[in-house]
């Protein structure tokens, strides 16, 4: 209850819009709980990840949207809410055979690899065919560094369809520290990654209805210029889930949306991250 007159004071004062919302996360997120994300392994359940994780199953499958949990998959990102530190999720005894039959076969080849290589040891081929296999081990591991950079793309969803009217950084207006989508009135405004709500307001000047989800890994993502909020502060969201209908600017502007993704007070373009 102490948190919005302290942002309706500071959005009297004439500082930079994108100030104003680093303040509302410093203050709203101080006694919030953070969620993390669990990359689903082979053999893993939604059951084991719920009971490791101490979260109630229904929960876990109701914000990550999870219709069947039969249907989980190897790669899959999970959004734990009020978790804070990653645990080892056992996996069943069926996805343990293959991994032993590996370990197996990898240890019978190494020995084989090792006798070939005493009883060949004198021959120059063997020093010509090691020299020339480093450089290539080298490449490998390059190359298997190349795509992290782009491991974000697709992190967050479209919140919502429209041709972008502002881009990024397209003007040094505050406003261009996240993008603007075009939409009719009414439209409903979806999460674009599951999380919490830590505002839901329009104490912050400029942005008319605002919400701000935190989700983990300290990223934020922040929905402006809404018709109506749907959801209220502290609520679980599932990437997907409908969280407002879109309006338009204070100013009188067309209908649009205002979207930013934030990596702790920081923002960063939101095409990075987008599908």
């Amino acid at each position: 209850m102490s948190e919005s007159p302290k942002i309706s004071k500071l959005s009297a004062i004439h500082i930079p819009l994108c100030l104003l919302i680093s303040a509302a996360m410093l203050m709203l997120t101080a006694c919030t709980a953070n969620g993390i994300f669990h990359t689903v392994k082979p053999g893993q359940t939604l059951y084991q990840i719920a009971q490791t994780y101490q979260v109630d199953e229904q929960q876990l499958a109701k914000v990550n949207r999870i219709d069947d949990p039969r249907k989980l998959r190897a790669g899959q990102r999970l959004y734990l809410p009020g978790v804070s530190q990653a645990m080892k999720v056992p996996a069943t005894v069926t996805a343990k055979g293959p991994e032993a039959t590996s370990v197996q076969s990898s240890t019978t080849a190494s020995h084989t690899t090792s006798s070939k290589q005493l009883s060949e040891k004198n021959k120059p081929t063997v020093s010509s065919r090691s020299q020339t296999n480093s450089p290539t081990k080298t490449v490998n591991r390059q190359q298997s560094t190349k795509p992290k950079p782009a491991s974000v793309k697709g992190l967050f969803d479209w919140p919502l369809k429209g041709a972008v009217l502002n881009s990024f950084g397209s003007s040094g207006d505050a406003a261009h520290k996240g993008i603007e989508i075009s939409a009719r009135q009414g439209t409903a405004v979806q999460a674009a990654a599951p999380g919490k709500v830590i505002y839901s307001g329009n104490a912050i000047r400029g942005y008319g209805n605002l919400i701000i989800i935190e989700h983990s890994d300290n990223y934020f993502s922040v929905y402006g210029y809404n018709q109506k909020n749907l959801v209220a502060q502290n609520d679980f969201v599932g990437k997907g889930d409908r969280i407002a209908l879109s309006g338009a600017p204070p100013n009188g502007r067309s209908a649009r949306l205002h979207f930013e993704i934030r990596r702790g007070k920081e923002a960063v373009d939101p095409s990075l991250y987008l599908p």
